[in-house]
């Protein structure tokens, strides 16, 4: 057995890379999984291309799977690796600039041979692993393929089933070099494979392989060890984004008292959320797969009418499909929330890359003047609360709402402190009651003190009244084509939004002081990237502050104070400038834009250095 130095080292990041079907989310789950169990604190980054099979051993077809893992506080799945895992050359010329230098490389040598380099575009002279232009790094070269294959010839496999274990081969060496066990990932192969016992007992023989690799092998001196992180004291788990999200929407229905009701249509990255659902049938919910958009969220609709919670949810493409009902729902004045997990548009444009570009979708995309709620979630884990708020919003203000999220924070994973029931906010949902003969006529839009209007259950006695698109006479509920109704109920929607501001929190400043040189505003998945840089400014010496957003329609009602304690304010979205464009027209300040439309998230330099530019 060889000796190895064990090292103490506060945080990693590890980026794991290769063809779509190398098994590189699989591998960078399950590590994430172990690493959440052993108690460090964490944040990762899904990158996949949009095709099932992307092509084998092309730039386009790589899929990666970046965590940073640590014993402190991690916001950010990280900027640059300490260590990439490699499986063809075309996965280290697409990842290679997110190294640090001096960071290391594990290869799989069998992915550099003359066809992945040809298809990668790189010339055989140019080999980077027969010339010097990795010197800067501490290179491991592994033949994978061939040790996996030596370690399964006995299996009775075929070579097509046995590659496929190659990847179990990398994490039993990733685990191996961060004294992670390997018992979770054992029992998720027992599960998976109970019905094949020889892709189980590959598998598993392949996982092990690679921790005894690196027990026995002189190529790795160190390993290291990430000690536990001092977490707020609670009960965690590990949660992805669309997890988040479907789980507060099934508290919103327990706390309610009300069935979910879940119309929708597939579409990245959002399907996860339908197929999350789907498994809760105990918890009374229906999740129905339309047709398409517009058949989902008009079932929606219906649902809502007939007294369930109600939910539809999409991306980018499907929201546009699904806007003219959304105004219906505005004239019906129903409770709907409308998801919105965004991507890279606009039409299909990059369907598993992260952007913030429907907000003004959001806020304007509609017909008319048709005003509803928004919020947004900030993380992972956030999106449970965001979500548990949109139906809380939706159901006590008779309104429609949507919750944004991103593709970055929907595939993102963090640890989740998760609240008991009892810790939730009371959802208060009130039907309107029957009537009798002699009683007084129901009025079906006769409001209350936050605007909304009665829930009229149909078939409850004596509570017939009209829907449709057509105008509402105010308070009867009559069609109207009077111009003054008209005037009116358009402002009286507008008002019914407004108000949602008297019961929603004040914003706060995340970190920094709470007036200085400079704010840097932000709102949805790009909080980690933000909180950190800010942490990272203060740390120069700059006086720089942090809010985010998660209330976007309306605003919080101190926002324009807050605002105006800074002398400058700084937007950066993943757009071309959404947030900055409704900020600079309702509270008249010079606000500045930084955008980046990458269909990447934002790194903490980036923020840093753009901070530094306009302060220095």
């Amino acid at each position: 057995m060889t000796a190895h130095i064990d090292k103490e080292v506060e945080s990693v990041v590890i980026r794991f890379a290769g063809d779509s079907g190398d098994g590189m989310q699989l591998t960078g789950t399950q590590f994430t999984n172990s690493t959440a169990l052993f108690g460090n604190d964490l944040a990762t980054f899904p990158d996949f291309p949009a095709e099932i099979r992307a092509p084998l051993g092309t730039l386009a077809g790589v899929s990666g799977f970046q965590i940073h893992f640590g014993s402190t506080r991690v916001y950010t799945p990280g900027d640059q690796c300490d260590v990439l895992v490699v499986m063809n050359v075309a996965a280290l010329k697409v990842n290679l600039n997110g190294l640090k230098k001096g960071g290391v490389i594990i290869v799989n040598t069998d992915g550099f041979d003359a066809k992945n380099l040809r298809l990668a575009n790189v010339p055989e002279a140019d080999n980077p692993l027969k010339n010097d232009s990795l010197s800067e790094y501490d290179v491991k070269t592994i033949d994978v393929t061939k040790i996996t294959r030596t370690a399964l010839a006995d299996s009775g496999l075929g070579t097509k089933e046995i590659d496929r274990c190659k990847n179990m081969f990398v994490l039993g060496l990733i685990y191996w070099m961060y004294h992670r066990e390997m018992d979770n990932t054992i029992d998720f192969i027992k599960a998976k494979f109970k019905k094949n016992e020889a892709v189980m007992n590959a598998n598993i023989k392949t996982l092990t392989a690679g921790w005894n690799y690196g027990e026995t092998t002189e190529m790795f001196a160190n390993r290291f060890n990430v000690a536990k992180a001092k977490m707020d004291p609670g009960v965690y788990r590990g949660i992805m984004g669309n997890q988040a999200a479907t789980y507060g929407l099934i508290a919103a229905a327990v706390k309610s008292g009300l069935p979910l009701f879940y119309g929708t249509y597939p579409i990245t990255p959002a399907s996860d959320i339908l197929h999350e659902l789907s498994k809760y049938k105990n918890f009374d919910i229906k999740t129905f797969q339309a047709e398409d958009e517009i058949a989902g969220i008009c079932a929606a609709i219906g649902a809502s009418f007939g007294g369930s919670l109600a939910v539809t949810g999409s991306s980018g493409p499907g929201i546009a499909l699904k806007t003219e009902a959304i105004g219906l729902a505005t004239m019906l004045e129903l409770p709907l929330v409308v998801v919105n997990v965004q991507r890279a548009g606009p039409s299909t444009g990059l369907p598993t890359k992260t952007e913030q570009a429907d907000l003004l979708q959001s806020f304007y995309g509609r017909n008319g003047e048709c005003p509803v709620v928004i919020l947004a979630a900030q993380s992972p884990a956030d999106c449970f609360i965001m979500a548990y708020e949109a139906c809380r919003i939706a159901l006590e203000h008779m309104i429609p709402v949507f919750f944004l999220s991103d593709g970055y924070i929907a595939n993102g994973a963090e640890p989740w402190k998760f609240p008991t029931a009892a810790e939730l906010p009371a959802i208060t949902v009130a039907f309107a009651e029957a009537r009798n003969k002699g009683d007084e006529p129901f009025m079906p839009y006769l409001r209350d003190e936050k605007l909304g209007r009665p829930w009229a259950v149909p078939g409850t006695k004596g509570l017939e009244h009209r829907i449709g698109g057509l105008e509402k006479q105010n308070i009867t509920g009559n069609i109207s084509y009077d111009a003054m109704n008209h005037e009116n109920m358009v402002k009286l929607r507008q008002e019914k939004v407004d108000r949602v501001a008297n019961y929603i929190p004040a914003q706060a400043i995340d970190n920094g002081p709470e007036e200085g040189d400079l704010l840097i505003l932000g709102w949805g998945g790009t909080y980690g990237a933000l909180k950190t840089a800010t942490l990272q400014l203060r740390g120069m010496g700059y006086n720089v502050s942090h809010a985010h957003l998660r209330y976007l329609n309306p605003f919080p009602s101190n926002l324009a104070e807050l605002l105006g304690k800074f002398k400058k304010v700084v937007i950066p979205e993943l757009n071309n400038g959404q947030l900055v464009k409704i900020i600079r027209d309702k509270y008249f300040i010079d606000a500045i834009p930084y955008n980046k439309i990458q269909g990447q998230p934002f790194m903490a330099a980036e923020v840093v250095a753009k901070i530094k530019e306009i302060l220095d």
